[in-house]
């Protein structure tokens, strides 16, 4: 019996893995690469989104520029290593016997795809409209120089 328990607990991390990647798959120009042996969705080049499914564990790292202060405060998420975390990257971690989120972590994809994206792929998922985006210096957009002295 705990043998079954541990198969079907093992299958739903599995299967939320297989929910996260079939809805990323679906935003404009999505790419699949496996970079480490973990599988990366990138849009034009850019990951948006890296999901490992290790034995009893199911991780994923997102990039948050607007949800990341709150997406911090959940017991399964934590800043992403490697320096990420200061460019509003967030891992979250599920083990076999915890209930994952999917349709939160759907939406944390969205926001993560939408950052990184170009801005006319990221207004094709945002029903059109301009998606605004800041950097780390809370700047919206570039400024061009006019090259006038």
């Amino acid at each position: 019996m705990a043998k079954e328990a541990r198969t079907k607990s093992v299958m739903t991390l599995a299967k939320a893995e297989k929910a996260l990647r079939d809805a990323g798959m679906k935003f404009p120009e999505v790419t699949e690469d496996f970079p480490w042996g973990h599988r990366a969705l990138k849009v034009k080049g850019k990951a948006f989104i890296f999901i490992a499914l290790e034995g009893d564990e199911l991780s994923l790292s997102v990039k948050l520029p607007s949800s990341n202060s709150v997406a911090l405060t959940l017991p399964f998420a934590s800043p992403t290593a490697y320096g990420l975390a200061k460019s509003g990257w967030v891992t979250a971690r599920f083990k076999r016997s915890d209930r994952i989120p999917v349709a939160l972590l759907s939406t944390w994809m969205e926001e993560s795809y939408q950052a990184v994206a170009p801005k006319s792929l990221a207004a094709m998922i945002a029903g059109g409209q301009a998606v605004r985006r800041t950097g780390r210096s809370g700047r919206s957009g570039r400024t061009r120089r006019s090259g006038i002295k």
